[in-house]
Parts: C-alpha cells; structure tokens; sequence
C-alpha cells in the first residue's frame, strides 16, 4: 500500500463521550493498543485490519497540540545550547565523541 493511500481518520461529535480514531500509522497503532491494554475501560481495539487499525477512546484522554514554528532567535538559541551541550558531536553509535 502507498503512503499516500495510508490515512488516519478522528471522528467524534459534541454528545458522544467516545471517539473513534482510523489509522494505518503504526506508531499510533502501537501506542493505542498500549493505552487500551493498560485502560481498557477508557480504549478499546473496534476492528483490526491488514494494517488498519480502528479504536474507540474516551475523547477526554486525547488531545490535538498545535505548535508555532519556531523563530530565527528561538532556533539559533536552540543550535547554540545544542553546541554547547556536546549534541552535535554524536556519532552513529549514540556516544559522544571526545573533543
């Protein structure tokens, strides 16, 4: 199946306490599945497709963020601190490099 092909779909309205949420996106398929083992009375699996997966969750227990962009100062702070810290010298293998 092509990426463009893959979706996740939320669908809730203002009465209903649960949503459902879509989704052939695998990182949130494992996260929903995790929530549901660990909450069931809050998520629960609906159906489970090649791929597709399709949950029912308390709609108070997910929330949408949406973020500004950052700034020209806010990233260049960022990529000095991350100087300063040593992130930049990371090699393959996750450790830092000496110097």
């Amino acid at each position: 199946m092509k990426k463009q092909d893959k979706f996740t779909q939320i669908y809730f309205n203002e009465s209903d306490p649960m949503m459902e949420i879509d989704t052939h996106n695998t990182n949130l398929k494992h996260r929903l599945t995790a929530y549901a083992k660990a909450h069931p009375d809050l998520c629960q699996i609906l159906y489970e497709g090649e791929g597709f997966m399709t949950f029912a969750i308390d709609k108070h227990r997910c929330s949408l963020r949406l973020t500004a962009p950052y700034s020209d100062e806010r990233r260049e702070a960022t990529r000095e601190l991350a100087k300063q810290t040593g992130i930049h010298k990371r090699n393959l293998n996750g450790g830092r490099k000496d110097g």
